[in-house]
């Protein structure tokens, strides 16, 4: 069964800004849900939710989104949209792993990984990536093993680790994986060094439900070993990575008439449970 997996970006106030400049800048993007709390997006078949939910986070480098570009004319039209009031991290230029390759965050805060490559290798424009830095360092291993024994059908599709000839402070750790998770390729990487980010509710990734059963599980999954539960369906897995586990249904319980009470009913849970928000 399919989950709907997809990443929920941290705004304050300026969610429908920000999908209108991403439509934009990857021309073919749409908007699909526009509330004065959400504004869910289509970007090149990826979906993703803004949330309208304050000041208190920022998204951050820890999670980036990597689009691979098969010619020099699509990688340079979209850098130098999303550099547009950003900051360039890495610029566009050859490297060791790609040909041509940048790093930027844009005026948003949002962190891009641009490359050019063959589309075929991921069948996916645009990928989420984690970075594991600091104390989550040597952790991407892990984590990707805990999200492919929860997602049924999950795989690892490839993992490449740092060498003993890279120095014995990365060497047998994640230099790129790619993994799939509900159909969804997703990215990990460790980093070493120095780092001023780490994993924050900023970025998070949205699991949607279709009942009771499916929610406990993934939450059972999610925080055990480790992981911190949070208000209204939120959660922190035990490498700090945050996620959403919603009923399927919820924005239709939200919307509906009774939609105030459900909201005020889900202020005070933890874990969503479906019965109590469609009784409210």
């Amino acid at each position: 069964m399919q989950h709907n997996l997809h990443p929920c970006i941290w705004y304050n106030g300026n969610a429908r800004e920000a999908a209108d400049f991403y439509c934009s800048v990857f021309g073919n993007g749409k908007i699909t849900v526009d509330t004065p709390m959400v504004v869910n997006f289509e970007l090149e078949g990826q979906q993703f939710m803004g949330l309208n939910g304050g000041p208190q986070f920022k998204p951050n480098a820890s999670v980036s989104f990597f689009v691979i570009c098969e010619t020099d004319e699509d990688i340079n039209s979209l850098w130098e949209k999303l550099c547009y009031d950003g900051e360039v991290m890495m610029p566009l230029d050859k490297y060791d792993w790609s040909e041509r390759y940048g790093f930027l965050k844009d005026k948003f805060g949002l962190s891009w990984q641009l490359m050019k490559g063959n589309f075929k290798e991921v069948n996916q424009k645009i990928t989420p990536g984690f970075l594991f830095v600091g104390e989550k360092f040597g952790k991407a291993a892990g984590a990707i093993q805990l999200y492919t024994k929860l997602f049924p059908g999950a795989e690892v599709n490839g993992m490449l680790l740092y060498g003993d000839d890279e120095g014995k402070e990365v060497a047998g750790t994640v230099k790129h994986a790619q993994f799939t998770l509900d159909g969804k390729v997703f990215m990990a990487m460790d980093g070493f060094g120095t780092h001023e980010f780490d994993f924050n509710e900023g970025i998070s990734i949205v699991v949607e439900c279709e009942n009771q059963a499916e929610i406990d599980f993934f939450w059972q999954g999610l925080t055990a070993n480790g992981g911190e539960e949070s208000r209204c369906g939120w959660l922190k897995d035990p490498y700090g990575v945050s996620w959403q586990i919603i009923p399927t249904k919820l924005g239709q319980i939200m919307a509906g008439e009774n939609g105030e009470r459900a909201m005020q009913a889900m202020l005070k849970m933890k874990k969503l449970d479906i019965a109590t928000l469609e009784n409210a």
